[in-house]
């Protein structure tokens, strides 16, 4: 990770241009619908203050910097690019997952993927690489192409892919809306050229055979969208939840996401207790 600070005010983009950090907080402003003067009262700013810096008549400490891109929740990679567009080296370290100062994390991960068995569980980071995963989650995956299980694993590649999970998904089109939406918003925040790759390969997949239709839901609207997947000629039904952590002080840990799957019958719950037994 780059730890210089930059040479001026203004940082190149991936389209070749050059802009400094004034543009950039005006586009993150502009992304949260929050005017000069709201963001001036949150940040104990004057709304004169904040034009000149979004102008590039003044340039912002690094402290003010921080303190905007906070008010703006401004994802962690991104506050290190803003940093470097105002001249300042980035104040986030980006450090690698096997690093043994991450010992203690990866400790607490597993404990709470094991704690969560049978039920399928899994750590993502933000390309959707899957860091850790449980038994339960393991399970599902029987039938699926191996080469989509050669590291690094990837949850969007295995649940989409004509060979992973899409044949098995009874309510596909549906779940492969979801996940291509959840991409989108992540890609409005953030400039990552891996994680736009990984969209349109997932995005260009073909549909599997019966793709295109909707799957009968039961008769009763359900709670949440649920994955409907057929294993071993039962059909399972889940809910996902996706937990972050909170105020992360590292790149890497920032983009972590622990996502669980909630058994969404009792039908689901009871086959995964007896399979795990």
């Amino acid at each position: 990770m780059t730890t210089a600070a930059a040479s001026s005010s203004e940082t190149t983009t991936s389209g070749g241009t050059t802009t400094g950090v004034g543009p950039l907080l005006r586009e993150w402003r502009d992304r949260r619908r929050i005017s000069q003067l709201e963001l001036a009262l949150r940040a104990g700013s004057s709304a004169r203050h904040i034009s000149f810096i979004e102008t590039g008549r003044s340039r912002p400490s690094q402290e003010m910097v921080l303190r905007l891109a906070a008010h703006l929740d401004v994802p962690v990679r991104e506050r290190n690019a803003l940093l470097i567009a105002a001249g300042y080296a980035p104040a986030f370290p980006e450090t690698p997952l096997d690093d043994p100062s991450m010992a203690a994390l990866r400790s607490a991960m597993e404990r709470l993927l094991t704690g969560y068995e049978p039920f399928p569980a899994l750590v993502l980071d933000g390309t959707y690489h899957v860091q850790a995963a449980n038994r339960g989650l393991t399970m599902l995956l029987t039938g699926v192409d191996p080469a989509l299980l050669e590291p690094p694993l990837n949850a969007m590649r295995i649940t989409m892919h004509p060979g992973g999970l899409a044949p098995r998904i009874r309510n596909y089109r549906e779940w492969r809306d979801h996940l291509l939406a959840q991409m989108e918003r992540q890609l409005a925040l953030l400039r990552s050229a891996p994680l736009r790759a990984l969209y349109d390969e997932v995005s260009a997949y073909p549909l599997p055979p019966g793709g295109q239709e909707s799957a009968a839901l039961g008769d009763h609207a359900p709670l949440a969208l649920p994955m409907i997947l057929e294993h071993d000629d039962t059909v399972l039904s889940f809910l996902s939840t996706i937990a972050t952590f909170n105020t992360p002080m590292d790149v890497t840990v920032s983009e972590l996401a622990v996502e669980t799957f909630l058994p969404a019958d009792p039908e689901t719950a009871e086959y995964l207790r007896e399979s795990a037994s």
